[in-house]
């Protein structure tokens, strides 16, 4: 179970707010790995540009220049083949692809919510917030999970979870929850290199660290 630097590609669709957190991350030495490819689905992607200055190669998977789901698919994990990733790590990648066999449980999401409160198709960015406000739920919080060929459903790795206050709005509620994705995300890296993450089935068991 010794730590493994990571090969990590990042699928995007629009600001890039979780690679440049990853970015941030590593460049201050609180995550060990390299990503080596940024996929975007929008050739407009504002994080193209964190791809860019941190001069990591990137390119641009558009649905629509495919017939089917799984040429899309295809695109989407050939390149991430080609450079011998370990995971793909989703970050705020906005269109459904069908999970390849040779990517079974290495492609990871994180949501911003408690799987399977507020999730699903449709479900993404101020509208699950507001889904929980208007709900007039407690808590919510952010699961980071690996992804399948299903919505917000494959194995959950972790969660954190956090208070939602009387007064919130759901932009308020949004920035305490990427709050806590900042952290959230890279400790589920981290997890993943240490050798430590254990699937069965839809569950997932953490085995103890050699340090405990």
């Amino acid at each position: 179970m010794a730590n493994k630097r990571l090969r990590i590609a990042v699928l995007i669709s629009g600001g890039g707010t979780t690679l440049k957190n990853l970015l941030e991350k590593q460049s201050n030495g609180q995550l060990d790995l390299d990503i080596v490819q940024v996929i975007s689905s929008n050739p407009h992607a504002v994080g193209l540009s964190h791809a860019a200055a941190a001069e990591i190669a990137s390119r641009t998977v558009r649905l629509a220049d495919y017939e089917t789901p799984a040429q899309f698919s295809e695109a989407i994990f050939r390149p991430c083949r080609a450079a011998d990733v370990d995971y793909v790590v989703m970050g705020g990648f906005l269109k459904h692809v069908l999970i390849p066999g040779d990517f079974e449980n290495r492609v990871i999401n994180i949501h911003p919510g408690l799987i399977p409160a507020f999730c699903g198709k449709g479900f993404y960015g101020t509208r699950v917030h507001q889904a929980v406000l208007d709900h007039g739920a407690k808590v919510t919080g952010c699961t980071v999970h690996f992804v399948d060929d299903q919505y917000d459903h494959g194995p959950i790795i972790l969660q954190r979870v956090v208070p939602v206050e009387n007064d919130d709005t759901a932009e308020s509620l949004a920035a305490r929850v990427f709050a806590a994705e900042c952290e959230a995300y890279p400790e589920a890296l981290r997890l993943l290199a240490s050798g430590r993450v254990c699937v069965d089935g839809q569950r997932v068991s953490i085995a103890p660290s050699l340090d405990s």
